[in-house]
């Protein structure tokens, strides 16, 4: 359909004597309801706005505000063509976004919280400017997915690639070397893929940089998907590159000397020229001009799609009162939620176990798992009479909450900055979670964890947060218990054999926990 089929209201010709009224009157309305989102939702932009600023690995995204600015000015003038107008079905995905925000705020997860909030902002433009604004928008409403900071979960994936590539480029240049985990041995020491070798932070940042450059720069999905696809497979080689060269040159001048070059060359040099090194191989390819428009306003106009769903119109008024009452019920549901509290006894005990007494505490080194909020713990060990010692955590939560989940990042048997690394994946056993950990690079432990909230017993912190969801979404309060079996690697008793003979003697896991819950 040309433009000049349109009803006039639905075209805006260029104006030069300054902003349409239609326009002016939008962005008022549009800038006075992202600034009470804003504020609605404040402790979750500044949640990430922290993170943006002191977490290393998330100060890429401190240059996404101006890049979608910049977006958005690229197409200001064909937007201008448009008319905006309220439209109802932006309210649906405005209440999906506050659904994901509310299950965030259910699970205590930060990141669906994070994610709910930026893609409320999105929602609400659609609502406030309509189909046609948004699909001239689509590109900078999705790039806004970049403001949350995510990433992190790849951290122990990237560390076992890194290890597995500098362990086979070590093997290569010829230098003797054993792998365990993350951790490598050499001649010249023992070197871990720490997490922040992992190369997540460059990973992340090259991702949001491909994405930019491959809707910018090129035309061609096909090319678009290599250029991506090269921002993804050259850091990840580059970072295993980094890290056999800091083991390579370590064996000339030693491990500490060689940590301190890494550092200067992986915080200043590194990032530079991989960036340098993948647009050096995407130039050639870009097939879109400098000056090529990123938005055809005559397109959209045009679009029969666009013009079914644009008749789908609602007042502001009553879109700006959808969009309150919408607020008003999640914050709500998830404030009523945030308060359920299951009951608890006054205290718990550690059972008596057959063919086990209660003995010291005294590990090699210091280990205490962490749980925050938790209200009650318990940490003891049991022996036996055949060389066996194993020590058992106990975390009560009566409700899960922002600040107190059982499986929240930090929590359980591996605590940051307490001299415990992880070293890798344990014996797979079921309905657990099975760590190896190292401690000062010479003490072995495994953990064994455990989650149980009402019949579900888990290992994984994803099932477990999907039971409290449904719990709290019928607003149900249950207990969250977290067990931890843990046992040192000691000369001629390995931990999975400790473990393994006290887990038959407690009996099925689930009943034994319920038994410590119920204080009996």
């Amino acid at each position: 359909m040309p433009p000049e089929a349109l009803p006039p209201e639905l075209v805006l010709q260029p104006v030069r004597t300054g902003l349409p009224q239609a326009w002016r009157r939008a962005l008022v309305l549009l800038a006075a309801t992202l600034a009470a989102l804003l504020v609605a939702y404040a402790s979750d932009w500044a949640a990430m706005a922290g993170q943006w600023w002191n977490a290393s690995t998330y100060n890429h995204i401190l240059l996404v505000p101006p890049i979608l600015a910049w977006l958005v000015l690229q197409r200001w003038p064909e937007l201008q063509r448009l008319a905006p107008s309220g439209w109802w079905p932006g309210l649906i995905l405005f209440a999906l976004a506050q659904l994901v925000w509310v299950v965030g705020a259910f699970a205590g997860f930060s990141l669906l919280r994070q994610a709910g909030a930026v893609a409320m902002v999105g929602a609400a433009v659609l609502a406030l400017l309509g189909p046609r604004v948004g699909a001239g928008l689509t590109f900078p409403l999705a790039y806004m997915v970049f403001l949350v900071p995510f990433g992190d979960e790849l951290v122990p994936l990237l560390q076992m690639v890194t290890a597995a590539l500098t362990i086979a480029l070590v093997h290569l240049s010829g230098i003797p070397a054993a792998i365990d985990g993350v951790f490598i041995q050499t001649p010249a020491g023992l070197f871990e893929v720490a997490e922040a070798c992992s190369g997540v932070k460059f990973l992340i940042a090259m991702i949001a940089l491909g994405v930019l450059v491959g809707h910018v720069c090129f035309r061609q999905w096909r090319r678009r998907a290599a250029f991506l696809a090269a921002c993804i497979v050259v850091p990840v080689l580059a970072n295993g590159v980094r890290a056999w060269g800091t083991v390579y040159v370590a064996q000339f001048v030693g491990a500490e000397r060689a940590g301190g070059i890494d550092h200067l060359i992986y915080g200043w040099v590194f990032f530079g020229v991989v960036i340098a090194l993948v647009l050096a191989l995407g130039w050639r390819f870009f097939d879109r001009a400098p000056g090529d428009p990123l938005l055809d306003a005559d397109r959209l106009l045009a679009s029969p799609a666009l013009v079914r769903l644009a008749a789908l119109r609602l007042g502001d008024g009553a879109l700006i009162a959808g969009l309150v009452a919408l607020v008003v019920a999640g914050q709500g549901w998830a404030f009523a939620a945030d308060r359920l509290e299951a009951s608890l006894p006054r205290q718990i005990h550690l059972p008596e176990v057959p063919g086990w007494h209660r003995a010291d505490y005294r590990p090699a080194l210091w280990w205490q798992p962490r749980a925050t909020g938790a209200d009650h713990r318990l940490l003891g060990r049991f022996a036996d009479g055949q060389g066996n010692a194993v020590d058992v955590f106990v975390a009560l939560y009566a409700g899960q909450s922002e600040g107190r989940e059982a499986g929240g990042f930090g929590e359980g048997a591996l605590v940051p900055d307490s001299g415990w690394a992880w070293q890798g994946h344990g014996p797979a056993l079921p309905d657990a979670r099975s760590e190896r950990l190292l401690g000062r690079g010479e003490v072995g432990r495994l953990a064994i964890t455990y989650y149980r909230t009402g019949p579900l017993l888990t290992g994984s912190n994803g099932r477990l947060k999907l039971a409290n969801i449904a719990d709290r979404l019928r607003l149900r309060a249950r207990p969250t218990m977290t067990l931890i079996l843990s046992a040192e690697d000691r000369s001629g008793a390995p931990a999975t054999r400790q473990v393994t003979a006290f887990t038959r003697a407690i009996g099925p896991v689930g009943p034994w926990m319920d038994r410590i819950a119920a204080g009996r």
